[in-house]
C-alpha cells in the first residue's frame, strides 16, 4: 500500500504534505498541497490525484487499442480518471496577445513587442524571438498583424489542451555525474567536460553501428491491491536496478536475468536519483508494511543501497531536534559526494554515505522554519521554508556538505508557496510565482543563482503555455524533461501542430544562464515525435523522442552548441512492442539512458480496473542495441 502522507511533526501552521487516496491512479508526486482534512491535520489522508496527464499521438481516429495501462492514460469507464488540463485563458494569463507569435516565442529584441515581465524587484530576461514566426528583416519583412497574432494565440491555447510530456530527469555532466557521482537519473546540472572515451564530440556516449534496438526484456507490473509506490531506478555499468513492490531487484541488463534482491520491510518512499561512483544511493521506505491496525506507516527510515553487491549497507531513524522520541518522516532524499540529505515537513538530516553517521539533525528553528529538501548532485542545496503556511517565505542555500552549514542564501521573491532545484552546479531553482503558471507545471519562472555569492545571477520567465518542463508540486528535486549544461538551460516546448495532417511536433531550445537569453539555434523533433530531454552528456544533450501511435521511440545525443542530433536508438515498431513502450506515460515514469541500454518503469502501480484486468502490463520494459 501506498504511503498517504502522514502527519508529521512539523512546524506550526504548516500543512500535511500528503494527499488522499485518488479514485484512479494518482499523480507521480508526494504530498500535493492539500486543504486540512475534516479531521484536522492530524487525520491520515490518501494520495493525490495527478495534475499532469498526456497521451501519446495518435490520429484523429483512434485506432482500436487496448486502453494504455500506466499513468496518463486513463481507462473509460474507471473511477477517477485524470483532470484535463484547464483551458488557458484566452489573453494567455495575463499576457498581451499581441505578444505571441507562433508557437509562443514572444518577440525580445529591442523596439519588437515583448512579454511583460512580472514584478517582485528581480531581473527578468525577455525571451527573444521565436522560430517560425515572421520577424522584422530589414529587407521589407513584415511583423504579424494584430489580427495575425489573435489567430496564432488562439492555435496555442488549442496545443496546450492536447497537454505535453515529462519524464524523470536524468543527468550528469557526462553521463556519470560530476565529481563523485555517477547519476542514474539525476539531477540535470553539471558541469560540461567532454568525453574520453571515444565517444560523440563533446560526450561519451557512442552512436552505434546499428542504431536498431531490440528489447532487451520485460517485467510484468506486480498485481497489487492498492496504489503503490515503486520509486527508484539505477543503471550501472552491468546491472539495471528497480524498486518493486517492498522490495528493490538488480537485472542483467542485456538479459533481464535476476541478479539480486533486497527485502524491505515496507515500500520505498523515496528515492535519490543520484549514485556514488562506485555506484551507492539512498532510499527512504516504510518501517513497515500496511496492516488492518496501521494502514499507513511512516516513511521514516533512510538507507543505503550498494547497486553492485546488493546490499542494504545501514539504515536508521531519527528523532526530531525540538525533541521527543518518535521517529520523523522523510518525504525526498538525495546524494551529494558522500552525504546522503533527506528532507520533509519535519526539517532535514543528513548523513555519511559509508556508515549512516549522522551529520546533522532535522533542522527545525524556533521561528518554525525548516530545511523542505535538498538537491544533490555534484553540490549540495536547500530549500529552507519559513512564515505560515498562507505566508510563506522561502530561502535557498548552499550548504557545506559535511556540516550542513549554509555557503550563501537567495531569498526567493513573495508569491513562491514551492521552490524546486533543477541543478545544483550551476544552481537553478524553478519556482510557479503567484500560481501563474495554471497548468500544473508548477514553473512559471527558472531564477539563475551565484551559489558562492548568493547573489540572482537572471530570472527566467518560461510561459507554461510555450514550454513543456514540470516540476513536482512540493517537491524539492523532482523536475522533469530538462537538462542544464554549457551554462545553458535546454527546455522542451509544448506539443503544436506539424506538417502532416493530424501530427504533432516540438523543438528543443536553450537559455543563456547568464543573460537570460534565448540562444539562436534549436533541434526539431521531426513530425509526429515530441523530444523530451533526459539528461546531459557532456556538452551533449540526451533526448527521448516520444513517437506517434505506429513507431517506435528513439534516443538522440543533441550537440549542446549546434543542436544537431546524432541518433543512438530506434526502437521496434511491430505492433507488440510499440503498445508496451506506449503503456508507459512519460509523467509518471523513470526514463534512463547510458551505453546502448534504454529503459522506461513506472513509478506507482494500482489495483486492475475491470477494463485492463486482462492486459499484459509491464513495470518495466528494457532495449539495447547491439
Amino acid at each position: 500500500m501506498t504511503q498517504p502522507p502522514q502527519p508529521p511533526q512539523q512546524p506550526p501552521n504548516e500543512p500535511q504534505n500528503t494527499p488522499p487516496p485518488p479514485a484512479g491512479p494518482p499523480s507521480g508526486g508526494f504530498g500535493a498541497p492539500q486543504d486540512p482534512p475534516p479531521g484536522g491535520f492530524g487525520q491520515p489522508t490518501p494520495p493525490p490525484a495527478d495534475p499532469f496527464g498526456k497521451q501519446p499521438q495518435q490520429p484523429p481516429a483512434a485506432p482500436q487499442d487496448a486502453p494504455a495501462g500506466g499513468y496518463g492514460t486513463p481507462p473509460p469507464p474507471s473511477p477517477g480518471g485524470y483532470p484535463t488540463p484547464p483551458a488557458p485563458q484566452p489573453n494567455g494569463y495575463g499576457y498581451p496577445q499581441a505578444a505571441q507569435q507562433g508557437y509562443g516565442y514572444p518577440q525580445g529584441p529591442a523596439g519588437q513587442p515583448g512579454m511583460p515581465q512580472q514584478g517582485y524587484g528581480y531581473p527578468t530576461q525577455p525571451m527573444q524571438p521565436q522560430y517560425g514566426a515572421p520577424q522584422p528583416d530589414g529587407n521589407g519583412g513584415k511583423k504579424f498583424t494584430t489580427q495575425m497574432q489573435i489567430i496564432v494565440a488562439a492555435a496555442v491555447a488549442v496545443v496546450l489542451i492536447i497537454g505535453a510530456g515529462v519524464i524523470y530527469a536524468s543527468t550528469g555532466d557526462d553521463g556519470k555525474g560530476g565529481g563523485n557521482e555517477a547519476s542514474s537519473s539525476g539531477s540535470t546540472g553539471g558541469e560540461a567536460k567532454g568525453g574520453e572515451s571515444g565517444g560523440l564530440a563533446g560526450g561519451d556516449e557512442k552512436a552505434p553501428a546499428n542504431t536498431k534496438s531490440q528489447v532487451a526484456f520485460q517485467l510484468p507490473e506486480p498485481v497489487v491491491t492498492d496504489i503503490t509506490t515503486v520509486m527508484g531506478s539505477w543503471l550501472t555499468d552491468k546491472a539495471y536496478v528497480k524498486s518493486g513492490v517492498a522490495e528493490i531487484t538488480a537485472y542483467d541488463r542485456d538479459k533481464g536475468t535476476k541478479l539480486w534482491s533486497i527485502p524491505l520491510p515496507g515500500e520505498v518512499c523515496s528515492a535519490s536519483r543520484h549514485m556514488s561512483e562506485d555506484y551507492r544511493t539512498a532510499i527512504v521506505f516504510e518501517e513497515t508494511k500496511a496492516t488492518k491496525e496501521n494502514k499507513y506507516p511512516s516513511c521514516n527510515q533512510v538507507g543505503a543501497i550498494d547497486l553492485t553487491a546488493g546490499k542494504l549497507l545501514w539504515s536508521k531513524g531519527v528523532t526530531s531536534a525540538t525533541g521527543g522520541d518518535k521517529q520523523i518522516r522523510f518525504d525526498e532524499v538525495t546524494l551529494s559526494g558522500t552525504t546522503v540529505a533527506a528532507g520533509g515537513t519535519s526539517g532535514g538530516a543528513a548523513f555519511k554515505l559509508e556508515d549512516g553517521a549522522e551529520l546533522w539533525k532535522p533542522k527545525v528553528g524556533a521561528d518554525g522554519c525548516y530545511d523542505r529538501g535538498y538537491g544533490g548532485g555534484e553540490a549540495l542545496a536547500v530549500v529552507r521554508k519559513c512564515g505560515t503556511y498562507d505566508s510563506p517565505q522561502l530561502t535557498v542555500q548552499a550548504l557545506n556538505p559535511t556540516t550542513g552549514a549554509p555557503l550563501s542564501s537567495f531569498q526567493m521573491p513573495a508569491g513562491v508557496d514551492y521552490a524546486s532545484i533543477v541543478s545544483t552546479k550551476p544552481l537553478v531553482v524553478a519556482a510557479d510565482v503567484g500560481d501563474t503558471a495554471g497548468d500544473g507545471s508548477s514553473i512559471s519562472d527558472f531564477f539563475s543563482i551565484d551559489a558562492a555569492t548568493g547573489k540572482l545571477i537572471v530570472r527566467i520567465s518560461a510561459d507554461a503555455e510555450q514550454y513543456a518542463a514540470r516540476c513536482g508540486s512540493t517537491e524539492v528535486e523532482r523536475c522533469q524533461n530538462l537538462a542544464v549544461g554549457n551554462n545553458r538551460l535546454y527546455l522542451p516546448t509544448e506539443n503544436h501542430d506539424g506538417t502532416s495532417e493530424y501530427g504533432e511536433t516540438n523543438e528543443v531550445v536553450a537559455f543563456d544562464l547568464t543573460t537570460g537569453k534565448l540562444l539562436g539555434g534549436r533541434a526539431d523533433a521531426g513530425d509526429r515525435y515530441s523530444l523530451i530531454p533526459l539528461r546531459m552528456d557532456g556538452t551533449n544533450v540526451i533526448a527521448y523522442k516520444e513517437p506517434p501511435y505506429d513507431k517506435g521511440g528513439q534516443i538522440v545525443s543533441i550537440d549542446g552548441e549546434t543542436f544537431k542530433q546524432t541518433l543512438l536508438m530506434e526502437n521496434p515498431s511491430n505492433e507488440a512492442v510499440r503498445e508496451a513502450e506506449r503503456r508507459f506515460s512519460t509523467d509518471h515514469s523513470e526514463l534512463l539512458y547510458s551505453d546502448g541500454h534504454f529503459f522506461k518503469s513506472k513509478i506507482l502501480v494500482s489495483k486492475r480496473s475491470v477494463v485492463d484486468a486482462d492486459d499484459k502490463l509491464y513495470l518495466v520494459v528494457g532495449y539495447r542495441t547491439d
